[in-house]
């Protein structure tokens, strides 16, 4: 119990410390700071996926992250803030974060959007209260082509995952880990 502490608190020192030196001082969102990265982002994906408006349009719900910091030496830790979307409204407000330890170096940023293309998976979300990608469901990320084509192969399933505008040192195309909790705003 005492390591798990100790570890999150070096480890939140260490990204607080390397987010802020690489990226400006880190705080919470407001709900106009948050809205207004989404309405970017969203612009962006379209931009960026050949079918993400087709996509968004059928979606029963989508949550999107416009800023996921990600930044580790050894041990990794990354953190965002986003909203989920249902029928083009806001309903709910969301962080995300994860932790990893591995050979890791580096500091990176990245959007997010998750869709949701069932019901049933939006409800299991929605009615969590700590949501964890990879135990409590799967996101198929859906890696883009030149021209913003698409791996057709994974579309089929309950939720997919983008991950567009990486920046920084560190390359990773994973959600595995990453819990997902509702916050006030």
């Amino acid at each position: 119990m005492l390591k798990n502490r100790m570890l999150k608190l070096v480890m939140g020192l260490m990204v607080g410390v390397m987010v802020s030196s690489s990226f400006g001082t880190a705080q919470a969102a407001s709900k106009e700071e948050i809205e207004s990265g989404v309405d970017k982002t969203l612009e962006r994906f379209y931009k960026e996926v050949s079918e993400g408006k087709n996509l968004v349009q059928k979606a029963k719900g989508i949550l999107v992250f416009p800023a996921v910091f990600k930044a580790g030496i050894g041990l990794g830790g990354e953190y965002g803030e986003g909203a989920l979307q249902v029928k083009g409204k806001t309903v709910d407000y969301y962080n995300t974060a994860a932790a990893s330890l591995g050979f890791q170096l580096g500091v990176q940023k990245k959007s997010i959007v998750i869709i949701f293309q069932e019901d049933s998976a939006l409800q299991s979300f929605r009615s969590s209260s700590g949501w964890k990608a990879g135990v409590d469901a799967s996101i198929a990320i859906v890696k883009i082509g030149a021209g913003g084509a698409m791996d057709t192969a994974k579309l089929n399933e309950p939720i997919l995952g983008f991950i567009i505008g990486q920046r920084g040192l560190m390359y990773n195309l994973t959600l595995e880990g990453a819990k997902f909790s509702k916050i006030d705003r």
